[in-house]
């Protein structure tokens, strides 16, 4: 009996977390918060980054929690990159200063070159010290700039200017890689 009791008071008490649980979702989801994930950090993310298959597109794009930057390399496969915050942005192959706008920079290098391995005709439309061709970040919550750098030796190289140094994580999908870097801590 006792045993039974113990079991019904458990499932009660479990219930009544479970709608404390769900009137706090409701509370959040009436008022138009936004639950942003945490716990990304924003330390260095991945290792090698070389790779033969040319970048095609670099676009961005705009959440609740975060600003998205996706690399597109068609037939790619997994993709390998380095991301990481940097003091300056400096070239890959020459270390020339490459000026990026914001309070932090992300220096983020992809495993695909912006040329066609085989002929060495330009693939992606990048130009070293430029903005990325096609991505504009102005009114961006957390992006303040982006500038190409280079592309050496199966490596592409992009300067991603934050508003602070905030928690970023990086996505491999196929022939595709994401960077999100969250609008707050």
């Amino acid at each position: 009996m006792r045993r039974t009791a113990a079991a019904v008071a458990a499932l009660v008490l479990a219930g009544t977390g479970l709608g404390v649980v769900a009137a706090g979702t409701a509370t959040a989801a009436g008022t138009g918060a936004t639950a942003c994930p945490t716990g990304w950090g924003s330390g260095d993310k991945g290792g090698a980054a070389a790779g033969a298959v040319p970048l095609k597109t670099v676009r961005a794009g705009r959440h609740d929690c975060f600003d998205r930057l996706v690399f597109d390399v068609p037939g790619g496969g997994t993709l390998g990159y380095s991301v990481r915050y940097v003091d300056r942005l400096h070239q890959l192959a020459s270390g020339d200063y490459i000026p990026v706008g914001g309070g932090a920079v992300l220096d983020v290098r992809v495993g695909a070159p912006a040329y066609d391995p085989a002929s060495g005709t330009p693939a992606y439309p990048g130009r070293a010290g430029r903005p990325l061709p096609g991505v504009d970040v102005s009114g961006y919550s957390t992006f303040r700039d982006t500038r190409f750098s280079a592309s050496f030796e199966g490596e592409t190289q992009i300067g991603l200017g934050v508003r602070a140094r905030l928690p970023f994580r990086v996505i491999q999908l196929p022939d595709q890689l994401v960077v999100d870097v969250a609008h707050t801590w």
